[in-house]
């Protein structure tokens, strides 16, 4: 059976040769991490959201981390809240096929869903690209080294070298990304820390001053802020020959007693008919007066009609 004179082996028959590892392809790597999330690896949809570190998830899948982060990757650990994350602001690519695959046709993998704004570079993983934190604006950084700005290409807000964050870093760009982040934070900090101050120094300024005007008030304090009835107030302003508009400006002593002599015909003791200032027409006013002791009807301000 063989080997009867009619074969002759090879030499790859005869030699095992060692095995290569097998190498990943590199074009299909980068488009998987530049159009899927980190987390589900699922395709991304908007709305896209990156972190501090430059790695793209669907924010769906953020906020269901969030909710179950006892079964959350290593990976995410960083992310504790919806603020260490930010949504991207991108630019559409208008050659990219956004139709379902049917499997009747060939599939450009290599074009991108996004484009950069300011020189149109395809957002397919060839190309570095960056996002500012405080707008979520991406562009490539060929786009931010030409133009050198401190301003947003696309939103015209100002940033810093601290607010720019590489997309999908590689290893070599972690530590830069780890150190801007930390500046973030500690920016954030500060921020909360003078906004505190802030409302502490106006608290303690009025505190003083309301201190201060109570110490006055105890010492002086005018007959003005006293709740007189009508009746008082018109003879007050009657003895003193002042306008009902005008204000009457009395004194009180420290134990509160006012001084004011006119203030005292307002007390119980006081009456009209024994007032030698005042007229006999207002003395006739009132029930006091000897005419309305006189008269057999009832006066007119006490007047009932069943009165006998």
């Amino acid at each position: 059976m063989g080997c009867d004179g009619g074969t002759i082996p090879r030499r790859d028959e005869l030699v095992r040769k060692k095995e290569k590892p097998e190498e990943k392809d590199k074009n299909s790597e980068l488009s998987f991490r530049w159009q899927h999330c980190s987390i589900t690896q699922l395709p991304l949809q908007p709305p896209i959201v990156a972190c501090g570190y430059g790695r793209l998830y669907n924010k769906d899948a953020v906020i269901e981390m969030l909710l179950d982060k006892a079964n959350a990757p290593e990976s995410v650990k960083h992310i504790k809240s919806l603020k260490d994350v930010k949504e991207l602001q991108l630019t559409n690519n208008p050659s990219y096929a956004r139709s379902a695959e049917k499997g009747d046709a060939y599939v450009d993998r290599q074009t991108a869903p996004y484009i950069c704004p300011v020189i149109g570079l395809e957002m397919n993983g060839k190309f570095r690209f960056v996002f500012l934190w405080n707008c979520g604006c991406v562009f490539s950084e060929r786009a931010l080294k030409l133009v050198k700005t401190q301003t947003c290409h696309k939103c015209q807000k100002q940033f810093s070298d601290a607010d720019v964050v590489v997309l999908n870093p590689a290893e070599e760009d972690m530590p830069l990304m780890k150190e801007r982040l930390e500046k973030r934070h500690a920016k954030v900090k500060a921020g909360k820390k003078a906004h505190v101050e802030a409302k502490k120094m106006p608290e303690t300024a009025t505190s003083s001053t309301s201190n201060e005007k109570n110490a006055e008030e105890k010492q002086e304090k005018p007959v003005e802020n006293c709740k007189l009835d009508a009746g008082s107030l018109k003879i007050l302003n009657k003895q003193n020959g002042t306008k009902p508009s005008e204000k009457v400006s009395l004194k009180r002593t420290g134990n509160g007693q006012i001084e004011d002599p006119v203030f005292k015909k307002t007390k119980s003791s006081y009456s009209v008919a024994q007032d030698p200032k005042a007229s006999e027409v207002y003395k006739s006013l009132f029930t006091s007066h000897h005419k309305a002791n006189e008269q057999v009807k009832a006066h007119w301000i006490t007047y009932n009609p069943f009165y006998n």
